[in-house]
């Protein structure tokens, strides 16, 4: 009877779970159990990981509690998450090993000296752990790649992509299947079956660094004569029906607006070379400097591009608008298209400014037919998170010599607003329908949004409250509306960017999943990625998708796993490649600040903790940490509840959002660190 309680609790001890490490070598297991009593996963000290690495799946076993936080250790390795790293080889006493750049890897790698495949010390390398089994040791492994010398921008820029998992070089045989492609082009054949819209004038809009051009919008005025009874009361039999009066004519504006996207899934075909990678890799990387394309450019750059004055095969999306934004009819199919346009944000916010400009009337109707779709979705409860954005200039070696703000205009949100109408409208057509008898079995992909965890909503609105905003709470969620009018309150105050991170930082991340939940952001009960086609393959799958519909074809639930495991497997590469997107800014804000030591500057601060608070340059958005003991004027002490620092004898604060004036201390280009002192 004993012996089978002991094993009863080594059961109920036993659980599974994402271990994450912390740059100190200590881990925290996400459990999901569920217990609301005990929010804090379980900690793992150092000698207890068991070789675990950030991000792995492992199995637990919990010790006894006791009265402070529950502790654990790792039993078993389930799945790793990751096994190379880049860093810096390094070598004592003629033994060799990996200093890793990823601050989550607590231990060097050994590297035997059959092992360096040519590399030399203090060459930056990518090592991959071969074995490790011992706690006790180092893990050992092998040099797979020389990326050059420490500092130089493109070693630098090579690290953080493959570093995440995004070689910037692409396989031979996907560039051979590419090059064949492109230099078959376009065949008369594949105009068959294609709606012609190149006779329709049709402009895409996008940044003036861009070379893949996803998506255009064509656009013509249409004049209709709907006709309808004044004053009828009924529809049917005539009994049924109110005294009829005259017939009416009234005379309507209406437009017809087509969304194309770049026909991707035409060329990318299913289990084919291009698909393969492409599938693999998720997404394009955009660093400061560089796009890691997730196809080869002779299609990203080229034959899928939308350029101007070409033909080109697209997807549609095209609806037939009144004034008042309101849609009265909509069509999916394959299009083909020629450009007569490249605008750039910049020239189209001149176009719809000035009346002399190229396109004005037809981008001034465009731009209000948006501005009402974008109040309409506000209406339903979408929520406002844009953030200031800044942009390295960088001279011909990659270094940053200033920062300049990122400006978004109409021309911007005017092409947002459509692109979210067509990704909106084809995940309506796509998603299974209730019939009669039955319900529709087939399966889509969407992207969704899940409401905030209530938690997450409290310490928010503890947050707001403290900076002394007024925030309520219903049923554990701030309204949409309150959060968007304090947020337009707050436009142009120093105040803005910090509140609108704690905003952000909120909100659960939007994913792809096979299961539809809604997108809260967007307050769209439907929503999928279908307008970007050569840099996400989630919209690749989309377009299959909507061919198979057109054709009358299903995807069946049979293949529910397959296409689980895509929305897997693509969400995990987008945060990624988010990850090495945020690691390449970090490093060029480093880099600029390396340059600027002991100047200063005007900053806010952004982030408080108990061993300092961060504070984000005013211009360049360059954020840096101020340490507790470099406040030399008294002893402060973190208030965890009101996330501030408090002097003990002058009672001074340091809260979220304070105007600060600091000077540049130190940089560390290696972690991507920069430290300030106040002045």
């Amino acid at each position: 009877m004993k012996h089978q309680r002991r094993h009863e609790e080594a059961k109920i001890n036993r659980l599974q779970g994402i271990i994450s490490i912390s740059g100190k070598g200590t881990g925290y297991v996400a459990i999901g159990t569920g217990n609301k009593k005990d929010k804090q996963d379980p900690e793992v000290d150092f000698k207890h990981l068991n070789t675990a690495l950030h991000g792995d799946m492992v199995e637990i076993v919990l010790h006894s509690k006791g009265k402070s936080r529950q502790t654990a250790e790792v039993t078993k390795i389930i799945t790793r998450a990751k096994m190379r790293f880049v860093g810096i080889l390094e070598s004592k006493n003629h033994i060799f090993s990996l200093n890793p750049d990823d601050p989550k890897m607590y231990i060097d790698i050994l590297v035997s000296e059959n092992m360096l495949n040519g590399a030399r010390v203090g060459q930056k390398v990518f090592v991959e752990i071969i074995s490790w089994s011992d706690s006790r040791k180092m893990p050992e492994g092998k040099v797979i790649k020389i990326l050059g010398n420490p500092g130089d921008n493109n070693v630098e820029m090579h690290a953080i992509a493959i570093e995440k998992g995004f070689d910037s070089e692409l396989p031979k045989n996907v560039e051979h299947e590419a090059l064949e492609i492109k230099r078959q082009g376009i065949k008369e054949s594949d105009y068959a079956g294609r709606r012609d819209f190149r006779k329709t004038l049709t402009f895409t809009i996008d940044p003036s660094d861009a070379k893949d051009f996803d998506d255009a919008i064509s656009f013509c005025g249409l004049k209709h004569k709907p006709a309808f009874f004044h004053g009828l009361a009924g529809v049917g039999a005539p009994e049924n029906r109110g005294p009829e009066k005259k017939q009416v004519y009234v005379e309507e504006d209406l437009y017809e607006i087509g969304i194309h996207i770049a026909d991707v899934s035409h060329y990318v075909k299913i289990g084919s070379a291009l698909d393969l990678e492409a599938r693999e890799r998720g997404t394009s990387v955009y660093l400061v400097d560089r796009t890691i394309p997730m196809l080869p450019e002779e299609l990203s750059n080229d034959l899928c591009s939308l350029v101007p004055n070409k033909d080109r095969l697209t997807m549609g999306a095209v609806f037939v608008v009144d004034k008042n934004a309101k849609i009265k009819s909509e069509w999916f199919g394959r299009t083909v298209i020629h450009s007569q346009k490249r605008f750039t944000y910049e020239e189209a916010e001149e176009s719809i400014k000035n009346r002399e400009a190229p396109f004005h009337k037809e981008l001034s109707i465009l731009n209000d037919l948006a501005k009402k779709l974008t109040k309409e979705r506000f209406a339903q409860g979408a929520i406002s998170l844009e953030q200031e954005e800044v942009k390295f200039v960088l001279d011909k070696d990659g270094v940053p010599t200033k920062v300049i703000t990122k400006e978004r205009g109409d021309s911007n949100r005017l092409v947002e607003e459509f692109m979210l109408l067509a990704n909106k409208k084809v995940a309506q057509v796509l998603s299974p329908k209730k019939m009669k008898d039955k319900k529709d079995e087939s399966i889509s992909l969407y992207r969704i949004h899940d409401l905030p965890s209530k938690e997450k909503m409290h310490d928010l609105a503890f947050f707001l409250r403290s900076l002394g905003h007024k925030i309520s709470l219903v049923n554990g969620i701030i309204p949409s509306h309150e959060i968007n009018n304090l947020l337009k309150k707050l436009e142009g105050k120093t105040e803005e960017n910090t509140v609108n991170r704690a905003v952000i930082r909120s909100m659960a991340k939007a994913i792809y999943s096979t299961e539809n939940i809604g997108h809260y952001g967007l307050a769209f009960s439907h929503y999928t990625h279908f307008t970007s086609p050569i840099r996400r393959y989630p919209d690749i799958i989309v377009h299959r998708l909507l061919t198979n519909y057109l054709s009358g074809k299903k995807v069946g639930k049979e293949r529910m796993f397959e296409y689980e495991k895509i929305a897997r497997i693509s969400s995990e590469q987008e945060k990624r490649a988010s990850d090495a997107e945020r690691a390449s800014i970090k490093y060029k804000q480093a880099e600029y600040m390396s340059k600027r030591l002991g100047e200063s500057f005007e900053g806010i601060i952004s982030g408080i903790t108990e061993w300092g608070f961060y504070v984000e340059e005013a211009e360049t958005k360059c954020e840096g940490l101020v340490r507790v003991r470099d406040l030399k004027d008294d002893f402060y002490i973190f208030n965890e509840k009101k996330l501030e620092l408090v002097g003990q004898k002058n009672k001074k604060r340091y809260r979220l959002g304070d105007r600060v004036k600091i000077k540049v201390k130190g940089v560390d280009l290696e972690r991507k660190t920069i430290e300030y002192v106040l002045i």
